[in-house]
Formats: C-alpha cells, sequence, structure tokens
C-alpha cells in the first residue's frame, strides 16, 4: 500500500474502541471480513489493520477508487450484517473518509 496525495483515492480511516475480552474476536471478524467480502469488491484497493498494545483499540485503513464505490459497500446488505457483528464487539466504531493532504517517505 503505497499513501500519496498525487493518487485520487478515497481513504477511510475506521476506528474501534474494545475491551481485551472483545479484542481477538474482533479482529477475527475484521480479518474474516476482508478475506470474504471487503477485497473482493469493486473499487477496492487496498486495507490494513492496526492494533493498540492494551487491546483496546483496532483501527482499519482502506483505499478505494472512489467515494462513490466506498458508499456503495457501506450500504450493502452483507456489510450491514458484518458492521452490526462489528458493533456487538465493540464499545463503538466509527469510520470516517478522509483526503490524503502530505505525505511523507523515507530520504
Amino acid at each position: 500500500m503505497r499513501v500519496s496525495q498525487d493518487e485520487k483515492v478515497q481513504t477511510v480511516i475506521t476506528t474501534y474502541e474494545v475491551t481485551p475480552g472483545t479484542y481477538l474476536d474482533l479482529l477475527e471478524e475484521l480479518r474474516n471480513s476482508f478475506e470474504e467480502f471487503i477485497r473482493k469488491q469493486d473499487g477496492f484497493i487496498a486495507g490494513a489493520v492496526h492494533t493498540n498494545d492494551a487491546q483496546t483499540r483496532i483501527a482499519n485503513y482502506t483505499q478505494w477508487q472512489s467515494r462513490e464505490q466506498f458508499l456503495n459497500v457501506l450500504r450493502s446488505d452483507e456489510m450491514r450484517r458484518m458492521n452490526r457483528k462489528f458493533s456487538d464487539l465493540s464499545k463503538g466504531f466509527e469510520p470516517v473518509l478522509y483526503e490524503v493532504h502530505a505525505s511523507f517517505e523515507a530520504g
């Protein structure tokens, strides 16, 4: 995955607040959703899942070819079903759409 302000893609960062008791369950659900559904959807470019050491936060970062393609997936029956599971396993989560305004590489 390459982050660049030159590319016209839709970036979505979703954060989840969890407990150490639900952390692994939500992580497994997220992995399954990427493997079985999200990565196969029109417009999906790439995604990554991040966790903190305390096992109280999970974030995922996805890139889509367009805002419309992301919203179509978000509104699909399958994604709505998955989001209900994510909600059950977390204290709360929020997908937020972003634009990249600056990126930096080593050197």
